[in-house]
């Protein structure tokens, strides 16, 4: 039996552009759900998406990544949870909700969002400012769309979601190509990628609900 999100129609990034242009009016915001695995290229998704809604419509678009809650390592270390950084319980679901809530409200203010600092490994608290004129918020994220619990919650929340995906093996190799600047020898990079990268693929691949579209980044 497919996952959920396998029954959704396929769309390329030009579509995706247009439809987000079509069904963005004057005074309106709308938030757009880029949901799928580690690996699938959300983040490159994101960024040359904005580009493009933005070339259309000067100042239209900006990005929420769902980084930006993840926990303190201060706070996983106390709880155990630090090697499993980057799994649904080692984010901040509260803090997005609201700001999801608050992005929506639209009252007219520039807000202020988090931003995942890889170099430090921590989260910059108003490290990037959504602008009030920004209409369009591409919020980038493995588990948006995910059908666990306060998770499910999310989804009615956005106006248009997407599920960005790949082949299982492109995703294996996507994220194996992140460990091999750490000279990690073949064990290691086996606990890296078993002990926590590829558990989380599994669990967005098999328990994402089905969103409005799909991309893939691994075909033309």
């Amino acid at each position: 039996m497919p996952a959920e999100w396998e029954t959704a129609p396929y769309i390329g990034l030009d579509g995706l552009t247009d439809l987000i242009l079509s069904r963005t009016q004057p005074g309106q915001r709308r938030l757009v759900a880029l949901a799928g695995p580690p690996g699938a290229g959300k983040s490159t998704v994101s960024d040359r998406l904005k580009h493009a809604l933005n070339a259309e419509r000067p100042g239209l678009a900006d990005i929420l990544p769902m980084d930006g809650y993840h926990y303190d390592d201060a706070v996983l270390n106390a709880r155990g949870h630090r090697p499993r950084k980057g799994a649904p319980h080692t984010f901040d679901l509260g803090g997005l909700t609201a700001m999801l809530d608050r992005l929506a409200q639209h009252g007219g203010e520039e807000i202020a969002v988090p931003v995942f600092d890889r170099d430090l490994e921590i989260s910059r608290a108003g490290g990037r400012i959504i602008s009030a004129t920004t209409r369009v918020i591409l919020v980038e994220g493995n588990y948006l769309l995910l059908d666990a619990e306060g998770w499910r919650d999310l989804k009615p929340r956005f106006d248009l979601t997407v599920f960005v995906t790949a082949d299982p093996a492109t995703l294996k190799a996507r994220l194996t190509q992140r460990w091999l600047g750490f000279s990690y020898d073949d064990a290691m990079m086996d606990e890296k990628l078993e002990g926590n990268d590829l558990p989380n693929v599994r669990l967005v691949l098999k328990y994402s609900t089905r969103p409005d579209h799909v991309l893939r980044t691994d075909i033309a």
